[in-house]
């Protein structure tokens, strides 16, 4: 008979596990661990501690061998998991206590936040020193470097507010020119795109244009452009003075540093540049009436050491007064805040990445070629000019003529070789309210003005010549029209001197290939564009504004030109 609390050998297996007595040996080994008569835990992970044999986790999932849903270790005990019993109440308290807290840092947090970057400032930049040997080295250089490099793109900005001017284009330091699309609010009548030389400014005017400025195109048009000079656009002129500036084909003498300044560090798109600070001087005067600026360099000391500070009464440029200069380690200037004194801010961004070649307009000279003497067949062709011309009996002509005087004239008409009489009308692109219609000959000039109609610049003169009008005879003068009209007539009398000629390049007129000849006599140079057969297809002459006046010749029937009435002088009264 079995002892009391011994477990009888025929007990059913689901015997109540929490009856008096030792555990079933066969009982799984995780028991629940407040089963009575537990010796020690089943949780072999777990160090043994007198005060386990009442688990309180819980959050451990029940187990089908469990102990009873009554049996004292439950997990569900009402004293245990009732919110509304004395435990779960205390629980929800802390819960709540806990999350007021939480939110309470979260609010400190974010007022703390807020207020350091409102009260945040940057740290002061490293403050500007004197140049290293290495650092001026480098600023020296900064305009061979461009002189090297030939072209890039850039962008630029003169002036402030309502006098703004912005432009958009590409500089050639080689030849040198300058090629922009102008715009902003203080472009004014300049508003289009403008080819310049050091000497000369050529605009083709587009006021309708919108005020942002775009890429000029590659290939810039044939019409409308006219010479300018700048005197009253100071804007435009010190941004080209300036672009001219900054090129020289030997660096500058670092010994003439003197108040250089290494700024900041900064980049430039991708490319780590150092920002240099220095004084200016004017340096040359180009045609456009403003002097231009160049960096004023100065003295640095021998070594790897920082330049020395200029001698007493030489102060440092305060921090407006000076240009800026962003140059890479290459000697290459990406950027300049130029702030000339008495004169507009200026800012100019410079790009090699796109720098395509230029192409001048035909008044800056069209493209330079690369001259030399004349070959034999060349010379030939030079020398059987005049009959060519005269067997072509005469031609019609369109006249492009920029002035010393400032005027730009457009004119059309017709050549007589054979008569040598020439028959044009010109106006005056600054002056389109009348046209000069004049015939030239063997006497001279006669000249009158006639009021302009609906007729085109480069319109023809009438026929025949109107008698009511106001004729008067002239001599021959020195101005260019003049002189371009007399050599026209000229090339089908005797040919220019091939010993005083030289090609310069083959280009086309009307599709039709031509070699461009120079020919330099009496202090003037006139440029010949021969076909293939000899005859003349343009004739261009340097003005005195240093541009170039065109006068085309078209294959086209010529008619009769007729003298125009001259009035016959009244003779003075006799003296008594």
């Amino acid at each position: 008979m079995p002892a009391p609390g011994d477990a009888g050998p025929d007990a059913p297996r689901d015997a109540d596990p929490h009856a008096p007595g030792d555990a079933d040996p066969d009982a799984p080994r995780d028991a629940g661990p407040h089963a009575p008569g537990e010796a020690k835990r089943t949780d072999d992970t777990a160090p043994y501690h007198p005060d386990d044999a009442k688990r309180t986790d819980d959050t451990a999932p029940d187990h089908p061998d469990d102990v009873g849903p009554d049996g004292p270790g439950d997990r569900d005990d009402p004293a245990r998991t009732d919110p509304g019993g004395p435990a779960g109440g205390d629980r929800a308290r802390r819960r709540r206590t806990l999350l007021v807290g939480l939110g309470a840092v979260a609010l400190v947090t974010a007022a703390a936040l807020v207020a350091g970057l409102l009260s945040w400032r940057p740290d002061p930049p490293d403050p500007a020193r004197a140049l290293t040997v290495t650092e001026a080295e480098r600023l020296a250089a900064v305009r061979v470097t461009n002189y090297r490099d030939g072209r890039a793109r850039l962008r630029a900005t003169v002036g402030r507010g309502g006098d703004r001017v912005e432009a958009v284009g590409w500089i050639d330091w080689t030849r040198p020119l300058v090629y922009l699309d102008v715009g902003g609010p203080g472009a004014g009548p300049l508003r289009g795109l403008v080819q310049a030389t050091p000497d000369v400014v050529a605009v083709r005017p587009d006021p309708a244009a919108v005020l942002t400025p775009a890429v000029p195109p590659l290939v810039p048009p044939a019409d409308n452009w006219r010479i300018r000079d700048l005197p009253d656009r100071p804007a435009l002129a010190t941004l080209l003075d300036l672009l001219f500036a900054l090129s020289a084909d030997r660096p500058d003498p670092v010994a003439r540093l003197a108040g250089a300044r290494w700024v900041a560090r900064d980049t430039v798109g991708r490319t780590p540049v150092d920002v240099f600070r220095m004084a200016t001087a004017p340096t040359a005067t180009p045609a456009s009436g403003t002097a231009a600026t160049s960096p004023a360099p100065t003295s640095t000391a021998a070594s790897g050491t920082p330049t020395p500070p200029p001698t007493t009464g030489t102060p440092h440029p305060p921090a407006d007064d000076g240009w800026r200069y962003w140059v890479d380690r290459d000697a290459r200037l990406h950027r300049l805040d130029a702030r000339l004194p008495g004169a507009a801010p200026v800012t100019l961004d410079l790009d090699r990445s796109h720098r395509p070649p230029l192409h001048p307009v035909a008044a800056l000279g069209g493209a330079p070629g690369l001259p030399r003497d004349l070959a034999r067949e060349e010379a030939e062709r030079l020398t059987r000019m005049p009959a060519r011309n005269r067997a072509l009996g005469g031609t019609a002509l369109v006249l492009a003529i920029p002035t010393a005087t400032g005027a730009n004239l457009r004119g059309g008409g017709w050549l007589d070789w054979r008569g040598q009489v020439a028959y044009l009308a010109t106006t005056d692109l600054d002056a389109p309210d009348q046209r000069t219609v004049a015939r030239h000959d063997r006497s001279g000039v006669t000249r009158t003005r006639l009021p302009v109609g609906d007729e085109a610049p480069d319109a023809r003169p009438p026929l025949p010549p109107p008698r009511d009008a106001r004729w008067e005879r002239v001599r021959s003068g020195p101005g260019e029209l003049d002189r371009l009209v007399g050599s026209a007539l000229r090339a089908s009398l005797e040919p220019p001197d091939p010993d005083r000629a030289t090609w310069l390049r083959r280009d086309s007129t009307g599709k039709r290939p031509v070699d461009v000849i120079e020919v330099r006599t009496r202090g003037h140079a006139l440029r010949y564009w021969l076909d293939r057969s000899g005859v003349l297809r343009r004739l261009e002459l340097r003005t005195g504004a240093g541009a170039w006046a065109q006068l085309d010749l078209v294959q086209a029937p010529v008619p009769r030109l007729p003298a125009v009435p001259v009035p016959t002088p009244t003779p003075r009264p006799s003296a008594r």
